[in-house]
């Protein structure tokens, strides 16, 4: 025993004589200035539009960044809309930021000439909420990375569980409404409707219209109409934090009450926290988007001032439901979760 305490001290000794002396390092360039990334300027996209249930957590995120790092932020609204997520995006960039951060909505067909354009011109680009994968590899060298859930996985992922949860069996019927026509933000919805085939669901596919896109209550007679020629369907899942927030209203619309089909989505809100306390929603995934705003300007902030490379980082994908929703329900009301 002795001679093992003898051993562990004499390494512990080494280890003391051989490490540099804290009092005789310099503080890092960080930690001595208490706003780093001053006077760099920044475009920042959180997605919606203004006011929007999820695109307002993502811009919480982006402006407390903001604040913590001093850098100067322009904030560009675009209403889910790809087309005008591109367009905006030329219009910043001629502007000569130091950095822009996009949605990856309109893809990497739709970006890459672009983003090439503005790469060309230094300015760092960097993406949340949707991979812009071929992009991506293309420039994680210059600080190209990506926050946000795996859309693929988190699509399969809720399927699963709500095909679980929701108690189906094989021929049971299911509602997706998502938005197959975008290239990479349309794997989550592939792969909601994957996980339910999977398990031998009937799935009936609606695409999410660009009104409803931008204002998730003009979908409700689409939803009524569905309902009364669907009567038999057992599960809705919304791909869109919006809808999802408005799944009341749907039912609503439709004559059903709140136990009458099981709801799933995606995102939480105020309004979805409430919905899952009434028993109108019972899924939701949490893919915590307060993030997806602020480490992209985290990641231009670093790329910009230390060349750090882009980061790519999973934001995850919990569940929260009847049973665990009070533990989330504050940070919601705070429009962080």
């Amino acid at each position: 025993m002795f001679k093992k305490i003898s051993l562990a001290l004499a390494f512990i000794l080494a280890l003391t004589l051989l490490a540099p002396s804290f009092s005789q390092t310099e503080t890092p360039v960080a930690a001595q200035e208490d706003k780093w990334c001053s006077g760099v300027d920044i475009v920042f996209f959180p997605g919606g539009p203004p006011g929007g249930t999820f695109a307002t957590v993502v811009y919480n995120g982006a402006v407390q960044a903001a604040a913590d790092l001093g850098a100067n932020m322009e904030v560009i609204w675009s209403d889910w809309d790809p087309e005008k997520m591109v367009r905006q995006f030329v219009e910043a960039a001629a502007t000569s930021p130091d950095g822009i951060a996009v949605m990856g909505h309109p893809g990497d067909d739709a970006f890459e000439a672009v983003i090439d354009d503005a790469e060309a011109n230094g300015i760092i680009v960097t993406s949340q909420n949707t991979t812009l994968d071929r992009i991506e590899a293309k420039y994680f060298g210059q600080g190209f990375g990506y926050v946000g859930a795996e859309n693929y996985s988190a699509g399969y992922s809720l399927g699963k569980e709500a095909f679980a949860r929701a108690g189906l069996v094989e021929g049971d019927r299911a509602m997706v409404w998502g938005l197959l026509s975008q290239p990479t933000r349309g794997l989550r919805t592939q792969g909601v409707i994957d996980a339910l085939e999977e398990g031998g669901v009937v799935v009936d596919y609606l695409e999410i219209d660009s009104e409803t896109n931008a204002n998730p209550p003009a979908g409700a007679p689409q939803f009524a109409a569905y309902v009364s020629s669907n009567p038999d369907v057992k599960l809705v899942v919304t791909d869109h934090g919006g809808l999802t927030a408005s799944i009341e209203v749907y039912f609503d619309a439709a004559g059903l009450g709140a136990d009458d089909v099981f709801a799933a989505g995606f995102d939480l809100s105020a309004a979805t926290v409430e919905a899952i306390r009434a028993g109108w929603t019972d899924l939701v995934i949490d893919q915590q988007q307060w993030l997806q705003g602020y480490l992209p300007i985290l990641q231009i902030c670093l790329t910009k001032q230390y060349a750090f490379s882009g980061l790519h980082i999973d934001t995850g994908s919990g569940f929260a439901h009847a049973d665990n929703i009070e533990l989330l329900a504050d940070l919601v009301q705070r429009q962080i979760r």
